[in-house]
């Protein structure tokens, strides 16, 4: 298993890494909805949602994959009532990358670090 790091997502804020490899997967922690060069957070669901996606496909992209590589994602909102906007978000950002659509699961949490509204975190696989 090996760290993954690039500037073009936020780095941990914690005792972990952005992502690791380990042998064909490579797996993101989950990413909050920071972008990495103002470190600002949107307030709008949806944007936060688009940042969320874009960071972790930055970590993806930084162990030489794709987001066609993606084979599960795993999206945290605070509140389920929000869930038609991340989708919108979600389908519209897996068509701009011309990536077929991953297993999915989309749970409802009390709450996130830094007060967000959603977290997104990726498996993607080297090869088909």
């Amino acid at each position: 298993m090996s760290a993954i790091a690039t500037n073009n997502a936020p780095a941990a804020i914690g005792p972990y890494v952005q992502g690791v490899t380990f042998g064909n997967m490579v797996i993101t922690s989950g990413q909050l909805p920071i972008n990495p060069t103002t470190k600002s957070m949107p307030e709008d669901v949806a944007e936060q949602a688009k940042q969320s996606l874009e960071n972790a496909l930055a970590i993806i992209k930084e162990a030489g994959l794709h987001a066609r590589n993606i084979v599960k994602t795993t999206v945290f909102v605070k509140d389920l009532n929000d869930f038609a906007r991340v989708n919108d978000v979600y389908e519209r950002f897996f068509q701009q990358h011309e990536a077929p659509f991953p297993a999915r699961s989309c749970v409802e949490i009390a709450r996130l670090p830094m007060d967000a509204k959603i977290e997104i975190e990726m498996i993607a696989v080297r090869g088909e």
